[in-house]
């Protein structure tokens, strides 16, 4: 079976950055969408970011501006760039494909982002 596997989490100072990775272990077809949540403590996981096939971004409003998710599909692959961190940021970020005409969910393990004041 497919995973998705995250890299690229840590520990970081509030106005760092950190870039993080996700990539398919095998092959996923007709990949329709791939995007990035989080979740922190007793919150409840919201979107970040995603990217269409086509390109087409979009955003939370809390990391407009901020951060810039991008995606190569010769490799399966999805980033997210976070710049200006702020320790709001905190949480576990979790990739997400969508494929299929069925829009089949793959996710990730999910990997921490600290940020401190």
């Amino acid at each position: 079976q497919v995973q998705l596997v995250e890299s690229g989490g840590g520990l970081v100072q509030a106005g760092g950055s950190l870039r993080l990775s996700c990539a398919a272990s095998g092959t996923i077809f007709n990949i329709n969408v791939m995007n990035w949540y989080r979740q922190a403590p007793g919150k409840q996981r919201e979107l970040v970011a995603g990217i269409t096939s086509g390109g087409t971004t979009n955003y939370a409003d809390s990391v407009k501006g901020r951060f810039t998710i991008s995606r190569d599909n010769a490799k399966n692959t999805v980033y997210l760039q976070m710049n200006s961190l702020k320790p709001e940021d905190t949480g576990v970020y979790y990739c997400n494909f969508r494929a299929g005409l069925r829009s089949i969910n793959y996710w990730g393990q999910g990997t921490q982002v600290t940020v401190s004041s």
